[in-house]
């Protein structure tokens, strides 16, 4: 079932989109979104909820694809992309370069979508027994800050390990060769080491802090179309609300848009949220955590403050 404050919030959503109409002079002519592959984002584009939605303003949606965070923040920093969806960790990099972002919503993690792996019969049974080893995980992305966190409970400073920066799909071959001993990594790649490669999960993001994800739109865009970005996260919202009660058709339309292995989606699906809310200061704590801890270790150019550039929005407003 889902939670009643979750319906609240979706409705208030999407009365703020109601609430803010779009003069025609004010509005481009196609909304540019950003995802990583996967998530409960095919099954949107499949039940062209957005399209629906922005049509009668006369704008289109177009949907541009990205293997992780770090490169979809870079195209929305660039312009190139108006709005997207990343992990806890890319906004930190990002803004700490200076990098035209707003967060402009975000999903609460129940901390089940990600976590740090080992082959099935690896020596490594604690997080402690990462010292020596050779890591692998997406530079600036959320894997990035998991493991970082990790390190951070079992005592373990950053050069107590050997980092292995890699993308996923670099990180899955290395995985697979044995070329590392530990991989910090995200679903749907996360379903797939357990289902595919037998791997053992040493810990998850629960286990060790607390995630969210952002949706996070172009500063300039946010700027210039506030009701359009309202809108945008009343679209989102609704979908996510729908999305809590249809985990099958969300798994099939990922599937099918990626090539998954529908077991391996389901998995990832069944231990997803999807629930849309705006960044309250609960959430603002927990991303200006993840901040301190990478420019305490000097990961970031310069400490950078998490709520300059939260976008400052009550739903209903």
């Amino acid at each position: 079932m889902i939670p009643r404050r979750h319906i609240l919030t979706a409705a208030l959503l999407i009365a703020t989109a109601v609430v803010a109409p779009v003069r025609a002079a004010d509005k481009p002519a196609e909304i540019r979104i950003g995802t990583q592959k996967g998530g409960f984002f095919p099954a949107v584009r499949q039940r062209q909820t957005l399209e629906n939605a922005f049509k009668p303003l006369g704008i289109e949606i177009k949907w541009i694809d990205f293997q992780f965070g770090p490169p979809l923040l870079e195209a929305i920093n660039v312009g190139s992309v108006d709005f997207g969806f990343v992990g806890d960790t890319p906004p930190i990099f990002a803004q700490a370069g200076g990098a035209k972002i707003r967060y402009v919503a975000a999903v609460k993690s129940e901390g089940n979508t990600q976590a740090i792996v080992v082959p099935k019969d690896s020596p490594i049974k604690t997080l402690a027994d990462l010292k020596g080893k050779r890591v692998a995980f997406g530079k600036g992305s959320s894997a990035h800050n998991l493991l970082v966190a990790s390190l951070e409970k079992a005592g373990l400073s950053w050069s107590d390990i050997t980092p292995a920066p890699l993308a996923p799909a670099d990180a899955t071959a290395a995985f697979v060769k044995g070329s590392v001993e530990a991989w910090s990594i995200w679903d749907p790649y996360l379903a797939l080491a357990e289902l595919k490669e037998n791997a053992r999960v040493l810990a998850f993001d629960k286990d060790v802090h607390k995630p969210n994800g952002y949706y996070i739109a172009n500063t300039d865009f946010v700027e210039r179309y506030p009701s359009l970005v309202a809108k945008l996260n009343a679209s989102f919202a609704s979908e996510g609300v729908w999305a809590e009660t249809h985990h099958e058709e969300v798994a099939q339309a990922q599937s099918e848009a990626t090539g998954v292995d529908i077991e391996a989606v389901r998995r990832f699906v069944n231990r997803s949220t999807y629930s849309v809310v705006p960044l309250d200061a609960e959430v603002i704590k927990t991303q200006q955590a993840v901040a301190d801890r990478f420019a305490k270790l000097g990961l970031i150019p310069k400490p950078v403050n998490v709520s300059d550039i939260v976008w400052k929005w009550t739903p209903g407003s």
